[in-house]
């Protein structure tokens, strides 16, 4: 068996043994701050062509939620396949637990897959730290982020110093030391290389080749993570130009909720230079800061672009399963939020796309919920490899199979809340017993805090949200 006939065995549900050199490969693409702002997900304004073709020849989950609306409690879940706690440093937590008492700590997902023999590669942010590694810099070996997951985990910096400077780098080496020095968007002339993710990009590829040549005994699992739209929103010129007389449709409810919420000031973008400008009150700086943003999304879409074409140059895309994941979502005015954050629909929706050949209904989306857990027991499923018994999720490998199979409900949370989103409702329980419930029933609808007047809905709910994340 060839590793595209392995691969069409699973899904078309004919799941046999395969040994390691016949199993397909992964190649992972992880976007940061990335929205369901793309023309194949509605958003037709939007110039992303590279992923939408990936969508168009894959699934594209439509009702894809994360479990934390920040980087690093998110990416832990994608990367342990499990849920886990709030913040940015729960990674370093777990490899702090896994030196002092490695049989404590369960495999992660590129772990797993390394021991089964897979080559496992990293590049850009696909952990919390572009790279991988922690110290005042992120550049300190002797502190990785994920031990005994990668072969290897590289960040390619060029100007920007080092991975901290590249993290929120802007052109030409400009790095973010206080945000208040640092413009809130930028649009400047050059190569893709202008910014970090142009070259981990450049590495990406780089990886491939060497996969492809180096390596081609073993399957390969290669993740790479692009930073845009991250803020700052820089991104090279040319991106800017589709938008710059472009028509944006009006934002939804943009008014600060009345009651109580997860709502918050949005301090991490009002603490760039913003020239004296607010977005809740200046309706034209408002739309810049939203042109400016998918211009990001298009400069990620070119760079993706480039990878999936190098994949296909290297005759790989019919031994290779493609997920591209973005790690939470990103509010762009809605609820008067300009971040992530909360635990609104904005923050916790994303982007998933899994692509694998002949896949059943190619390019038919589902409007199933899933959430990130789900991807670690979809790639065992989709490699016949073992799904460990500490896992969260539910393979998704049924909804490939059928874009109309059931989802599941959804579970997210804070430091201080936590939220569950069914078909028609999310219910977000604080932990002093405070609830917000909406109706997504009715997505035309300005959102009002419904747990008062519908109890019941609210209280079965609450029990599944305990149940779920006991």
């Amino acid at each position: 068996m060839t590793r595209s006939t392995v691969l069409l065995a699973f899904v078309t549900g004919l799941i046999g043994q395969a040994s390691a050199d016949e199993r397909p490969n992964i190649l992972l693409l992880c976007i940061d701050d990335l929205r369901p702002e793309l023309a194949c997900c509605g958003a037709d304004y939007v110039e992303s062509p590279n992923i939408d073709a990936l969508a168009a020849r894959g699934r594209l989950f439509r009702r894809h939620y994360v479990h934390a609306p920040t980087c690093g409690a998110s990416r832990y879940t994608l990367l342990t396949g499990t849920y886990g706690s709030y913040g940015n440093q729960v990674l370093f937590d777990r490899a702090k637990k896994l030196e002092a008492n490695p049989e404590s700590v369960p495999p992660s997902l590129p772990a797993w897959f390394r021991r089964h023999g897979y080559v496992t590669v990293s590049v850009g942010k696909v952990s919390h730290h572009p790279g991988g590694r922690g110290g005042p810099d992120w550049d300190d070996p002797s502190q990785p982020e994920m031990p005994l997951s990668w072969d290897r985990h590289l960040m390619p910096v060029g100007s920007w110093q080092h991975p901290r400077g590249a993290m929120h780098g802007l052109a030409r080496g400009e790095i973010r030391e206080r945000a208040g020095d640092m413009d809130v968007f930028q649009s400047a002339e050059g190569a893709d290389t202008l910014y970090p993710d142009g070259l981990t990009t450049q590495e990406a590829i780089t990886q491939l080749d060497r996969l492809a040549e180096h390596d081609r005994d073993q399957p390969f699992f290669l993740a790479v993570g692009i930073i845009r739209p991250h803020l700052p929103f820089g991104a090279p010129a040319r991106y800017m130009e589709p938008y710059r007389d472009a028509q944006l449709p009006p934002t939804p409810h943009p008014r600060k909720p009345p009651w109580r919420s997860t709502w918050h000031r949005s301090g991490e973008f009002m603490n760039y230079n913003r020239w004296g400008r607010d977005p809740n009150q200046d309706v034209d700086f408002a739309v810049a800061v939203r042109k400016h943003y998918a211009a990001c999304v298009s400069y990620a879409d070119a760079l993706v672009g480039r990878i999936l074409s190098r994949l296909d140059q290297l005759e790989l895309r019919d031994d290779t399963i493609v997920a591209l994941w973005g790690d939470h979502g990103w509010h762009l005015g809605e609820h008067a939020v300009w971040g992530k954050h909360t635990l609104f629909e904005e923050s916790l929706r994303s982007p998933l796309i899994i692509a694998c050949p002949r896949i059943a209904h190619a390019g038919t989306p589902t409007d199933s919920i899933v959430e990130t857990i789900d991807l670690f027991p979809t790639l065992c499923d989709l490699t016949d490899l073992p799904k460990p018994d500490f896992l969260d999720g539910t393979s998704l490998v049924p909804i490939l199979n059928h874009p109309q199979a059931p989802g599941h409900a959804a579970c997210s949370y804070m430091s201080n809340c936590q939220s569950i989103r069914t078909d028609t409702h999310r219910l977000i329980a604080h932990k002093d017993g405070y609830l917000e419930l909406y109706d997504h029933g009715r997505p035309r609808t300005e959102p009002r805090n419904l747990a008062s007047s519908d109890p019941a809905t609210a209280e079965l709910l609450l029990k599944q949200l305990r149940e779920r994340l006991r």
